[in-house]
């Protein structure tokens, strides 16, 4: 990690993680006044880092200058904790972490410290509840993300191990199988597994739906459309099954169910994008030209909201649907939109395939 990732308080000085002092010498001790000690705290915290990163050698005499203030110092238990951490003090990292969050609620850094320190120390809860607050202050933080994922995913593994303990022959352990065949792509085993918890339970709502999930994803519709149908018998409520069913249905030229399936989903959620988009669908294929064309202007009217393929979509749809109804114009400008989304979508996609090709040529230059 690079010099510049944790700004202390509301002074520009800024601490590499790495950077090991000893702790022994980093006492916080309340010596002297606030304002006093506030102004040499700052100019001795930015001699320790320069004098550290210019030498590489004990930076001890500035550093235990910087931290003999007041013990409210914004900060300074920061530095301690992370410098503990990486001495494996785990208990005084944690303690000095916990203060600073104390000091600085709204701190993303300080509790993305204490969530790793509390990951290390096998407080996996804890560590999840500090990265959750961590990534609600800085949403786009990719370290952030990065310990939140893993904190949230050790989480999910001490919670099935714990589930397999109490009862190996628990049908759930057939469901937590099936999810994770699916994420291996294995979608025979992860059907396979996900009937052998419907035998024991064929009426819990959402495994009918999780095996129709599975058809889909191997194109088998006719067993999806089944396995949704089935999950809206057991629970007739459900909108997600619903929506599903209706797109199952799009997708099986049945427009005229598809169209009664979305306009319930809409009564249940009328600010669904993606109900109104599949309606629009259905409309269309049904020659429903003025509805459709609302469907779809609901979509582009709501853009902020809607996933950037669905808008895409919706402007094509639209381009389409103005033809049909003998609008030129119109559908000349929904076409120019869906053609320049779609170039700058092509754009991105290059990009992408790019960097993947040259993150690729230089791994394969470093083996060699």
């Amino acid at each position: 990690m690079c010099w510049g990732l944790l700004q202390v308080g509301v002074i520009p000085c800024y601490l590499c993680w790495s950077l090991v002092w000893p702790v022994e010498r980093l006492r916080v001790r309340k010596t002297l006044p606030l304002k006093s000690s506030w102004r040499r705290a700052t100019r001795h915290c930015a001699r320790a880092i320069s004098y550290s990163r210019g030498s590489g050698r004990n930076p001890s005499p500035p550093s235990k200058k910087c931290l003999r203030i007041d013990a409210k110092f914004r900060g300074a238990h920061l530095f301690l904790g992370i410098a503990e951490y990486r001495l494996n003090r785990l208990a005084d990292a944690k303690r000095d972490l916990k203060r600073e969050v104390e000091l600085a609620p709204q701190s993303a850094e300080a509790l993305m410290w204490a969530g790793i320190v509390q990951l290390v120390d096998g407080d996996i809860e804890g560590a999840v509840g500090s990265l959750d607050r961590a990534a609600l202050l800085s949403p786009d933080n990719v370290d952030i993300l990065y310990h939140r994922g893993r904190a949230h995913m050790l989480l999910s593994q001490k919670s099935y191990e714990h589930m397999y303990e109490v009862d190996p022959k628990s049908w759930r352990i057939h469901q937590v199988l099936a999810q994770s065949f699916v994420e291996q792509e294995r979608y025979e085993e992860a059907a396979r597994e996900c009937q052998l918890a419907i035998q024991d339970h064929p009426e819990e709502p959402g495994l009918h739906e999780q095996l129709g999930d599975i058809y889909w994803k191997q194109n088998q519709l006719e067993s999806a459309e089944g396995a949704f149908q089935e999950e809206i018998r057991i629970d007739p409520e459900g909108i997600s099954s619903r929506y599903k069913l209706g797109t199952v249905s799009l997708e099986r030229s049945k427009p005229e169910v598809a169209e009664e399936l979305m306009r319930k989903v809409l009564q249940a959620s009328p600010a669904s994008i993606e109900a109104h988009y599949q309606l629009g669908r259905a409309q269309a294929q049904l020659a429903q030209y003025d509805g459709a064309i609302e469907s779809f202007s609901f979509v582009t009217a709501n853009s902020s909201r809607a996933d950037k393929d669905i808008l895409r979509q919706s402007y094509y749809q639209l381009s389409q649907v103005y033809r049909r109804s003998q609008k030129p114009d119109e559908s000349k400008k929904a076409l120019e939109v869906f053609l320049s989304m779609k170039q700058e979508a092509d754009v991105r996609e290059d990009k992408k395939l790019q960097d993947k090709l040259k993150r690729a040529r230089k791994e394969t230059e470093d083996h060699e």
